[in-house]
């Protein structure tokens, strides 16, 4: 139980984190994750956190939060994204390829209008922070996502 709540305490940390990245991507460059290795990042991953200036997000935020991506290394170093959101219909599923621009971590995904996506932080056994730029109904936005590798909140809850 400890272990775990030390998880989410660290988690509530990389949220507010998360807020001042946001605030500060638009001012500076946004850096990745040193020597990112995809192989290490493929996996199931729980979107538990984020944030973002986009205006369709705040319509569309409770069915984003508590989505997962299941990762998938290609070799070229792309990676294939597996993306299922929860929604009044049921289950949402969405299949996307991150195409790597040049730089380890950093992609593009022009299916969905994501112009510059980058790993800018993980520690490749709990958590992953993800940053967003990104063009949707004519307008750009940026997003900043945290991603638990855990299925359950601090009191044991399913977030899946």
């Amino acid at each position: 139980m400890g272990q775990r709540m030390g998880m989410w305490m660290r988690a509530a940390l990389l949220s507010c984190v998360l807020a001042l990245l946001q605030v500060s991507a638009a001012q500076a460059e946004v850096l990745l994750q040193p020597d990112f290795d995809a192989k290490k990042f493929s996996g199931l991953w729980y979107v538990v956190s984020m944030v973002s200036d986009c205006k369709v997000f705040w319509g569309k935020k409770d069915h984003l939060l508590m989505s997962t991506r299941e990762i998938n290394a290609t070799e070229e170093g792309n990676l294939s994204v597996h993306m299922e959101f929860p929604g009044a219909d049921g289950c949402n599923q969405v299949d996307a390829e991150y195409l790597r621009t040049g730089s380890q971590g950093h992609f593009r995904v022009p299916a969905l209008g994501y112009l510059d996506v980058r790993i800018v932080e993980m520690d490749y056994s709990s958590f992953a922070v993800v940053y967003i730029y990104k063009e949707l109904e004519g307008a750009f936005s940026t997003m900043v996502q945290l991603y638990s590798e855990l299925e359950s909140g601090p009191q044991g809850e399913r977030l899946g």
